[in-house]
C-alpha cells in the first residue's frame, strides 16, 4: 500500500496530500498524512508494563528498536469504539519519535487537494478535541484528519522548552508563523517570547498568505519595504487550505518578500522532507519540537537578515 517516501516528493507545491484513511470501530472515518506512517502491519504481539500512560497499550520491539503502542481509540477515549485492541497497527513517525497506533482496520491511500480540507471548528474534550481538519470524499463521506501533535501532548505531555537567550535588541525584530495545531503555535509562542521577539501568527497557510500580502500591500503604499516591517516567517508543512510547500512558493516568487527569510518548521523529518522544503525554496528547515533547536535556527536566521 505505502510506496517509498521519495516517490511523494513530487507533491511539494502542488498544494496535494495523500491521507490514509482507516476506522477505530465507529462511524467515523479518519485519517492521517501518509507521510507520517512508516508501515502498516497485523496488529503485533504487545508488552503489558506498569505505569504507561492513559491509552497506552504497551511496548513492541521493532527493527531493534522499542517503540510505545498506542491505541488511537483509547486515547481519544471513543466510548462507542469495540473492545479490543483492533486488527492493525500503523507505525508513525512525529517529531522524531516512533510510535504504533493501533486502528480497528485500514481503508486507503486517498490524494486530496489541500484547499479541499477545512480546518475543524471542534474543541474540547472527546473526538472533536483531536479533529485537526474535515475533507470529504466523492462519494459525500467526511474523513476527519486526527491531531496527532494534540493526542501524543495529552498522553506524554508536552515537549519542555529549556532556557533560551533573549536576543538583543529583540523588540525590534518582528516574526511572522503559521501552524494549525494549537500545541505548536503554544511551544512556538513560547520559544519567540524567550527569544524576547514580537511575534504575530496564523492558523492555515491560506490565513497566512492573505496577512502577508496584506502587510506587503500596506508597505507599499505608505512607501516603505515589508523588511521593515517583518524579519522572518515560519511555516509549518501541513495546513488545511494552502500547505507550507505551496504558502512559501508563493513568497519567494513575490519579490516584495525578497529578503525576508523563510523557515519551515515541520513534525516531519525525514531527507524526503528536507528535500521537498528545499525545492521550494526554504532558507532552513527544523523539525517539532525541539525548543532549543528552533530557537537556535530562528537566531541564526534573524542574524543573518540583520546584516544583509
Amino acid at each position: 500500500m505505502l510506496d517509498s517516501v521519495d516517490a511523494r516528493t513530487r507533491l511539494a507545491g502542488s498544494n496535494r496530500m495523500e491521507i490514509l484513511l482507516f476506522s477505530l470501530g465507529t462511524n467515523e472515518l479518519f485519517g492521517i498524512n501518509v507521510f507520517k506512517v512508516r508501515e502498516v502491519s497485523d496488529t503485533p504481539d504487545i508488552t503489558r508494563t506498569p505505569n504507561m500512560p492513559f491509552g497506552v497499550e504497551g511496548l513492541i520491539s521493532l527493527r531493534g528498536s522499542v517503540i510505545p503502542v498506542l491505541s488511537l481509540a483509547g486515547a481519544m477515549k471513543l466510548e462507542d469504539a469495540p473492545p479490543g485492541r483492533g486488527g492493525s497497527m500503523l507505525v508513525t513517525e512525529y517529531n522524531k519519535r516512533n510510535l504504533g497506533f493501533l486502528v480497528h482496520d485500514v481503508d486507503r491511500i486517498i490524494r486530496v487537494d489541500w484547499e479541499r480540507v477545512r480546518a475543524s471548528e471542534a474543541s474540547g474534550a472527546g473526538a472533536g478535541g483531536y479533529i485537526l481538519a474535515i475533507t470529504e470524499l466523492d462519494d459525500g463521506r467526511l474523513v476527519s484528519i486526527l491531531d496527532v501533535e494534540q493526542i501524543m501532548a495529552d498522553t506524554f505531555g508536552e515537549a519542555l522548552v529549556g532556557q533560551i537567550d533573549p536576543m538583543v535588541d529583540g523588540h525590534e525584530i518582528n516574526v511572522f508563523f503559521v501552524d494549525d495545531s494549537l500545541v505548536a503555535r503554544k511551544k512556538i509562542a513560547e520559544v519567540l517570547d524567550k527569544l524576547a521577539v514580537h511575534h504575530k501568527y496564523a492558523q492555515n497557510g491560506m490565513e497566512a498568505w492573505t496577512r502577508l500580502s496584506g502587510m506587503a500591500s500596506h508597505a507599499q503604499q505608505v512607501g516603505c519595504s515589508v523588511r521593515e516591517e517583518l524579519d522572518l516567517i515560519l511555516v509549518d508543512a501541513e495546513m488545511p487550505e494552502m500547505d507550507g510547500y505551496v504558502l512559501t512558493r508563493n513568497i519567494k516568487s513575490d519579490k516584495r518578500f525578497d529578503g525576508i527569510p523563510v523557515v519551515m518548521h515541520s513534525s516531519l523529518s525525514s531527507q524526503a522532507n528536507h528535500a521537498m522544503g528545499r525545492s521550494v525554496g526554504v532558507d532552513a528547515y527544523v523539525a517539532k519540537f525541539d525548543g532549543e533547536a528552533l530557537a537556535q535556527t530562528l537566531r541564526s536566521q534573524l542574524l543573518r537578515h540583520a546584516t544583509n
